[in-house]
């Protein structure tokens, strides 16, 4: 009973992890790029790292919180413009290729021993170093709380104050992706995805909404990024390759071109992973699988259920077959 108790208090806490929100806001940003714009980016993670530092370097320097915000945005606007100019001619795999290899070079510049004065290199940035400024807008008061399996502080490093400022922005994030998809530039979008000669013969500037797709949906990753740090540090390997397959994960699972899909998809990616790590944990024996491998077996699962919810629902769960499958 009680291995089955912390196996449901891991999941909840899973639940509402602000890296679970942070990701779920990278994922929204990526479902303007890939589920209604058809741009297959794999390179999230470089817009969530570039996010991340531009905040957390900002702070660690001395400047207020909100210019720590707009630099982060900033430097995300800057490298879609950068990436996007000479790469959106580029379609399918060749853009993937190039996405991917431009997240790797932000990875591999923020661990230049050069750096360290501004990155931390290697080391990385710790959450001390430009925290204080956030927790400081806590409005929770001093102690923890308790709600039903979660007990937290309410303004400490990993509390209540992080959770509700996470979450309240996927809300946000989610109202805004609404809002653009329903208006005609959403709906531009869809078309360019679906074929984009069509929407260059009415005379619209495709290339134009493309880098405009590219620029939002990489603001969306720099928040994410900058969210993914607040409980945490600051660590370029952190924010590598990996985590954007987690992202395309999370979006295939619960739908991409859908609005509550890549909130869902999240959810599900991170707590069926804890699932799986908690229950091999706790009823396999270490002789047959230890603590580490259990780790990688719960990566292998989780691969094995994508390949077939791409064979077999290449929507997703809330997607629509009729409108987006996954045949890139």
């Amino acid at each position: 009973m009680d291995n089955l108790t912390n196996l449901f208090e891991a999941m909840a806490r899973e639940l509402i992890a602000p890296g679970t929100a942070a990701v779920a806001i990278a994922v929204i940003g990526l479902n303007i790029h890939f589920g209604f714009t058809g741009l297959l980016n794999m390179g999230q993670a470089g817009f969530m790292l570039l996010g991340a530092y531009g905040f957390a370097i900002s702070m660690w320097k001395g400047l207020p919180l909100t210019v720590g915000v707009l630099i982060g945005l900033g430097a995300a606007l800057v490298f879609a413009l950068i990436l996007g100019a000479p790469t959106l001619k580029l379609r399918g795999d060749y853009l993937a290729i190039v996405t991917i290899s431009a997240a790797e070079i932000i990875r591999y510049v923020g661990r230049l021993a050069v750096l360290e004065d501004f990155t931390g290199a290697a080391q990385g940035i710790p959450g001390s170093q430009y925290r204080q400024q956030f927790v400081d807008l806590s409005f929770l008061g001093d102690g923890s709380t308790s709600i039903g399996p979660w007990d937290y502080s309410n303004t400490g490093v990993n509390g209540w104050w992080v959770r509700l400022v996470a979450w309240a922005l996927v809300a946000l994030a989610t109202l805004l992706l609404w809002l653009l998809v329903r208006s005609p530039w959403g709906r531009l979008l869809r078309g360019i995805r679906e074929d984009e000669d069509a929407i260059r013969s009415l005379g619209k500037n495709v290339f134009a909404i493309k880098m405009q797709a590219l620029i939002i949906g990489g603001l969306f990753g720099a928040v994410g990024g900058m969210v993914y740090v607040l409980a945490s540090s600051v660590q370029a390997d952190s924010m590598g390759r990996q985590l954007t397959f987690f992202c395309y994960t999370a979006l295939l699972l619960g739908g991409a071109a859908t609005i509550f899909g890549p909130v869902l998809g999240t959810v599900l990616f991170y707590v069926g992973r804890i699932f799986i790590k908690t229950v091999a944990n706790t009823w396999v024996p270490d002789s047959i699988m230890n603590t580490q491998q259990t780790e990688w077996f719960s990566f292998i699962v989780v691969g094995i259920a994508l390949m077939l919810l791409v064979i077999f629902r290449p929507q997703g769960i809330l997607g629509d077959k009729r409108e987006l499958q996954f045949d890139v």
